[in-house]
């Protein structure tokens, strides 16, 4: 086996150590790549310090991914019930082999990605596409396969690919109870450490101290465990990562973190006009309004190539994009003009919209622009293992997570010269404005 020979400076894990295959990986054209890929894309220019990379991102994951799987597969916290479900845990062998595919699947978890990261993807791929698509691709590349056959044992790119993505972006896939174990390790809702590291990392850069939890607690009490049975779900016994009765303040930690870092970084209103602009410039920019699948094309496209991209048509009238370059370039972008309210909410979930075909039927529609976000599910379930033996549901014994406000956002930005006459008019309005047209009309 490999020695660790190469170690990595990082400001979250202190150091992250690779061996010999695993710098391969490192030096390949592309995880090089992601060294020019942000990780918050234009969020740097809100929060100056956040300008850090999926490069460093991607080799957090895989110390954090490490972590975990040795506590999880550590034989002193295995019960013989979850052994009898997943053999691969006393099989040594088995166990090294896919503790390499679980490094080398967090690696290149990210390695899809496209410029600017998230910005717009369902907008900016031919359909059927996104960035888990790409990075499956890319680990079934001749380039990276060769790299897979040269390892003792070697391993199998459909495994990689399997962890890499999970099941929910793999769906053509079929997954035993053990890789979607592992797979969970990675991009799980609960505990996945693609979620962990990007908390701490992004908290770290962008100065802001909401994404920080104790993550050294949390994965010293995580288990494989058998999920409860309840309404719910029913008596289904799957395996699932679960956490020790000692540690669910450090997982509701991890999930209030989440919802803070989403609520004041990652949605923050200047942060997603900037994407909103920079997703209407490459719908002009791009040839086709969307970026190449063919992998050398999407190879060669970073942030950088993109950025010229910007400076180049902000100079001139004539260039595609050029309104919206200048609008992130010259720092002229759209101004919030409306921001729904828990209250304006409960009078109609509709609110937003209402608003922005207002301000667009008064002001003309081409003046604003809308951005909403609702989160899709609730907190996540996972069992969790009391001190009395017993395995119950996370949310039947956890107040704090039952009560995690949902992630959710309604924003109208308006065209900055119009601004002030817009927000003027609106005031008087925006009460008769929101409510629902039933009511408004049976007056």
């Amino acid at each position: 086996m490999p020695k660790n020979i190469h170690e990595i400076r990082d400001p979250i894990h202190v150091f992250v150590r690779l061996d010999s295959h695993e710098r391969e990986v490192l030096n390949s054209r592309p995880f090089q790549r992601l060294r020019h890929i942000h990780q918050l894309a234009l969020t740097y220019l809100v929060y100056p310090g956040a300008t850090h990379k999926r490069f460093e991102h991607s080799l957090g994951v895989t110390e954090l991914a490490s972590r975990v799987f040795d506590v999880v597969t550590n034989p002193g916290k295995v019960t013989d019930q979850i052994r009898s479900f997943l053999s691969p845990l006393d099989r040594r062998d088995e166990l090294r082999y896919w503790r390499r595919v679980l490094r080398m699947a967090a690696l290149c978890h990210d390695i899809g990605h496209l410029p600017f990261s998230h910005a717009a993807e369902k907008e900016l791929l031919p359909d059927g596409w996104d960035h888990e698509k790409l990075t499956r691709e890319i680990i079934s590349s001749d380039e990276m396969k060769s790299i897979w056959a040269r390892i003792t044992p070697p391993l199998r790119y459909e495994d990689i690919v399997k962890l890499a993505v999970g099941p929910k972006k793999a769906e053509d896939l079929e997954f035993s109870d053990w890789e979607t174990i592992l797979s969970e390790i990675i991009t799980g809702d609960a505990f996945g450490v693609d979620r962990m590291d990007y908390l701490l990392r992004d908290s770290h850069h962008a100065g802001v101290a909401y994404g920080k939890f104790d993550h050294y607690r949390l994965i010293d009490t995580l288990r494989i465990l058998l999920n409860p049975p309840s309404d719910k779900k029913g008596s289904s016994e799957e395996p699932a990562l679960g956490v020790e009765e000692g540690g669910i303040q450090s997982a509701e930690a991890l999930m209030l973190a989440r919802y803070f870092m989403y609520s004041q970084v990652y949605f923050h209103p200047v942060r997603r006009i900037y994407d909103i602009h920079l997703k209407d410039f490459l719908k002009e920019w791009l040839d086709d309004g969307a970026f190449s699948t063919n992998l050398r094309l999407h190879l060669a496209m970073t942030d950088n190539e993109v950025t010229a991209g910007l400076h180049e048509a902000a100079r001139g009238d004539g260039r595609s994009g050029h309104v919206n370059a200048r609008r992130i370039v010259g720092r002229e972008h759209f101004k919030l003009i409306y921001g729904r309210k828990p209250q304006d909410f409960k009078i109609n979930p509709e609110a937003g919209k209402a608003v922005f075909e207002a301000l667009g039927s008064e002001f003309g529609a081409d003046n604003f622009r809308r951005d909403r976000y609702r989160q899709e599910s609730g907190p996540p379930d996972f069992p969790v293992r009391m001190r009395d033996g017993q395995v119950d549901s996370s949310l039947e014994i956890s107040e704090t997570l039952n009560n995690v406000p949902d992630v959710s956002v309604d924003y109208v930005f308006a065209e900055r010269s119009m601004l002030d006459r817009a927000q003027e008019w609106l005031t008087g309005r925006r009460a008769d404005i929101i409510q629902p047209k039933e009511e408004t009309d049976n007056g």
